[in-house]
């Protein structure tokens, strides 16, 4: 397996040090690099508590992007542990990932416009040309197979507004909330037991929590179109 420093500098990339470094920087391509733990499953690449060496080097790197216009890309490695409690990498996957830098009360994130748009719940649906899902697979307690492809047919026709109350987080909260939304199936999986074909535009509909949680809060869930309905006639008795 290449070294981590034979990766970064096959990329163009280098560091100040690279004992102590965890982020890197290619001046020429204008992007930097930050090593993303396995165990950061937010995103986290740095909390302003941290200390260490490499600190004011990631900061530096941290301003490239924010004031500067460079780009940001990650690495994925994985975790372990020295006596002491000092961080050590147990492995890496030598391939960079391009994402967007989000900094929130002294930490920042690097969120891609995929994996940390949408929050995985048992409703949702996550897969082939025809979208065949329902096949159970046991974890520690049966889960329904997601078929990403629906999700995404699904968003890239409705857009990451909700369908019901029209709530868009990336107006609300700025980046940190760019592709964020629920995928709603309208027949709920661990009711059907068994593979069929899915409709994205017709059985899924992007939704913010609240309402996804208000349509779960019944058994069986309430239709989404009768939860538009009620928010309609609610917004025309205001009016």
């Amino acid at each position: 397996m290449t070294s981590r420093k034979k990766f970064i500098e096959s990329v163009g990339a280098t560091c100040k040090n690279w004992n102590w470094s965890w982020s890197f920087v290619n001046h020429d391509e204008r992007f930097v690099i930050f090593g993303l733990w396995d165990v950061h499953k937010d995103g986290l690449i740095f909390d302003s508590e941290w200390r260490g060496a490499g600190r004011s080097q990631s900061l530096e790197h941290i301003r490239l992007v924010e004031e500067e216009g460079y780009k940001l890309k990650t690495f994925p490695m994985q975790y372990s542990e020295k006596s002491g409690g000092t961080a050590k990498i147990k492995s890496f996957d030598p391939v960079l990932e391009e994402k967007f830098l989000v900094g929130v009360s002294g930490c920042w994130y690097a969120l891609g416009d995929e994996d940390e748009a949408g929050v995985s719940l048992a409703e949702e649906v996550f897969e082939p040309e025809k979208y065949i899902e329902g096949a159970t697979r046991k974890i520690s307690v049966n889960s329904y197979e997601r078929n990403p492809k629906a999700r995404k047919k699904c968003l890239d026709y409705y857009g990451y507004k909700c369908f019901v109350c029209n709530f868009d987080f990336e107006d609300f909260y700025g980046k940190i909330g760019r592709n964020f939304i629920h995928v709603h199936h309208e027949v709920a999986l661990s009711e059907i037991k068994e593979e069929y074909e899915v409709d994205p535009i017709k059985d899924l509909k992007p939704l913010c929590p609240n309402c996804h949680a208000i349509i779960h809060r019944t058994m069986p869930p309430v239709e989404v179109s009768k939860l538009v309905a009620v928010l309609n006639s609610k917004r025309t008795r205001e009016l």
